[in-house]
């Protein structure tokens, strides 16, 4: 029967350094680690955001930047003839998310958030819904501020005052929501329109003069 070899003992000299610290000095206190912060509220155009935080004073801008006009409803120009329109095939449940591409390109290429109205036909974008369970003043108060990107319905948009770029998101809704947005936002882009939704519909509806 093979033997089986004692397990080598080790010494106490050889052993690593002691947790507890050699007499006469004062072991340092440990610092506490924070916890996990609260995720910062995103950007209107993340599904589900928080209730963000009231927007920091800006320096002025230059003096040709699109300015946020007065509150409460007001009568937009009619859209330049210089206004690009774009579209982005998408079905109605997709049109949402669609937009929402259409918007994050928008930022990465240099827009400021400030710059842009997104028009829904069907459901609300979610941080419409969450901003409106605050009241309807608080909500309209945020657009009025133009600090951000502003979500609305087809059936209000006509409050929203003029962005340089628009965005339809064609998501459903009754039929005669695509004319209602497609006009509030023909009327409100100062230079580029985009709708995101079904190519027939939206030929059908900017060919009958919207």
């Amino acid at each position: 029967m093979p033997l089986i070899p004692e397990e080598p003992q080790i010494h106490e000299k050889a052993q690593g350094p002691r947790a507890t610290p050699a007499s006469g000095r004062t072991a340092p206190t440990p610092r506490p680690v924070p916890g996990p912060r609260p995720a910062a509220p995103p950007r209107p155009g993340r599904p589900g955001p928080a209730r963000p935080a009231p927007p920091a004073q800006r320096s002025s801008r230059d003096s040709s930047a699109a300015k946020p006009g007065p509150s409460g409803p007001a009568a937009p120009a009619a859209a330049p003839a210089s206004v690009q329109i774009q579209l982005v095939p998408a079905s109605p449940e997709g049109a949402l998310d669609a937009a929402e591409e259409a918007v994050d390109l928008l930022l990465d290429s240099g827009r400021t958030p400030g710059d842009v109205l997104v028009i829904t036909t069907g459901d609300p974008h979610p941080w419409a819904a969450h901003e409106l369970s605050f009241g309807d003043a608080a909500y309209w108060a945020q657009h009025d501020a133009g600090d951000d990107v502003f979500y609305t319905d087809a059936a209000v948009a006509s409050r929203a005052t003029s962005r340089p770029v628009v965005v339809v998101a064609l998501n459903g809704g009754p039929e005669d929501s695509a004319v209602t947005a497609l006009s509030a936002a023909h009327a409100r882009a100062g230079a580029l329109l985009i709708v995101c939704g079904d190519p027939q519909r939206i030929n059908s509806v900017l060919g009958a003069g919207v």
